[in-house]
């Protein structure tokens, strides 16, 4: 089974691949960058899930006949607290589209103002850490987890969570 991840983003990938090696048994995975449709930074839950969705579906038109599968990371207002949120989408040959969203934690006030003020949730972690390229390692999850759960176990959290309604689906 062929399957392309509209990323090139390592965490992505790794959590991609590591969940795919569990659960299909002969599978090729390409990756690639693909555009969300969305703004660089998600606000919502709404916007988040469409950008896994167009990510999912752009992929998917890069290989015919392949699976596509867009995993993306936004952040939500939840009474007055910023949280993570995380959605992932997998798109059949077919269009059937499956979606899954992770889990959240709250944002610091001062990684919240940077993001209401326009900035990426990358680069304001970057800059709250004084680190670079968060996005690639642990991400803003894994940071403010003290790497309990870091950004690539989160979204394998959400693959599986896609992978397995897609075996459901394929058992009925």
């Amino acid at each position: 089974m062929e399957f392309v991840i509209g990323s090139t983003n390592h965490a992505k990938v790794s959590a991609v691949r590591k969940v795919l090696q569990l659960h299909v048994p002969k599978f090729q995975l390409h990756a690639e960058k693909v555009p969300s449709g969305v703004n660089d930074q998600p606000f919502g839950d709404e916007e988040t899930r469409r950008g896994a969705i167009n990510r999912a579906k752009n992929a998917a038109g890069k290989v015919g006949g392949a699976v596509g599968i867009g995993l993306e990371g936004g952040v939500r207002m939840l009474e007055g607290q910023m949280y993570v949120c995380n959605w992932g989408a997998l798109v059949l040959p077919d269009q059937t589209v499956f979606t899954a969203g992770g889990a959240q934690i709250p944002l610091p006030n001062e990684i919240a103002m940077e993001l209401k003020l326009g900035k990426e949730l990358s680069e304001a972690v970057d800059i709250y850490f004084t680190d670079r390229d968060i996005r690639h390692s642990g991400g803003a999850m894994g940071m403010f987890t003290a790497h309990a759960v870091d950004r690539d176990a989160l979204f394998e959290h959400v693959m599986q969570l896609l992978i397995g309604q897609l075996k459901y689906a394929n058992q009925k």
